[in-house]
């Protein structure tokens, strides 16, 4: 198997932003490019891009997106859910294909399959990777728990049944590759759940 996981290291004093990448020496899917078109673009190198995948809608995941997709004319795909918080950043141009859950994407050898994770926002999706046991989360899912925006949950009730119906199902041993932090996986997702469960959605979770 040759696909393999990036995902940029930020400059300077900045952390990385949300994205990764996904794909071998010749093609490659960017997920998230977030703010800095340069650095993904310096990352993705000469390997064409197939996609440019977000897996919501909100600016600091999506600011980016045209602009990384326009090197290699590349699709941009968002859930229609988040049409709304597209274009507020991107008035003029909407993504090419609107995913829905179940949907697949093909890099390199492997498969990303799209499960709706909502409650982040209405259309957040989480990307699944059987074939090297990971998930990209967005912000879904950290391994800190649910993610605020700006500080509020939109939807705290929504955000966590998708994790516990639509990601805690997944193989316990699944790495859980979010937009922000640290890595986890669905085993350290599922102690920590009824936790978060319990905690109030105006205190940070951690």
């Amino acid at each position: 198997m040759d696909a393999r996981i990036e995902r940029p290291t930020g400059q300077g004093d900045r952390p990385p932003g949300p994205a990764w990448l996904i794909g071998d020496d010749d093609e490659v899917i960017i997920i998230d490019p977030g703010e800095d078109a340069a650095e993904v673009l310096e990352m993705a190198g000469d390997r064409e891009i197939l996609a440019v995948i977000c897996t919501h809608g909100h600016a600091s995941h999506v600011a980016a997106a045209l602009e990384v997709a326009a090197h290699d004319e590349a699709p941009v795909a968002l859930h229609r859910a988040d049409r709304l918080q597209w274009r507020a950043v991107h008035p003029d141009a909407d993504p090419e294909i609107e995913m829905a859950d179940g949907g697949r994407f093909d890099v390199a050898d492997v498969q990303l399959e799209v499960i709706h994770t909502p409650g982040h926002t209405p259309g957040s999706v989480s990307l699944y990777c059987e074939d090297l046991e990971i998930v990209f989360t967005g912000d879904a899912l950290l391994a800190s728990g649910p993610a605020p925006h700006e500080g509020k949950f939109p939807d705290f009730p929504g955000q966590l049944t998708a994790i516990g119906e639509r990601l805690l199902g997944l193989p316990r041993q699944t790495r859980v590759l979010a937009g922000h932090g640290e890595e986890s996986t669905i085993a350290d997702a599922t102690k920590r759940f009824d936790g978060w469960v319990a905690a109030s959605p105006s205190e940070e979770v951690d």
